[in-house]
């Protein structure tokens, strides 16, 4: 194997990737909402941060469920 190559797992084990989701562009949305309220209403800030709160605390819950279920060799 040249230095060039990727580091390949084993024949028959599963690489592990994350499913797919919207929370990140929720979280973007709100982060945007919450700067933007600052300059313009003060009920945009508050939408915004609810929603990025509420989307991160969801975002690590659904890390933390997926990690849990991996196998650990």
């Amino acid at each position: 194997m040249s230095p060039l190559d990727p580091e390949l797992p084993p024949i028959g084990e599963e690489i592990h990737l994350p499913g797919p989701t919207i929370l990140p562009l929720l979280t973007a949305v709100g982060v945007t909402l919450a700067l933007i309220g600052i300059t313009t209403y003060i009920e945009l800030t508050v939408v915004g941060a609810i929603l990025t709160v509420v989307c991160v605390a969801r975002w690590i819950k659904d890390t933390r469920r997926e990690i849990d279920e991996l196998p650990l060799d």
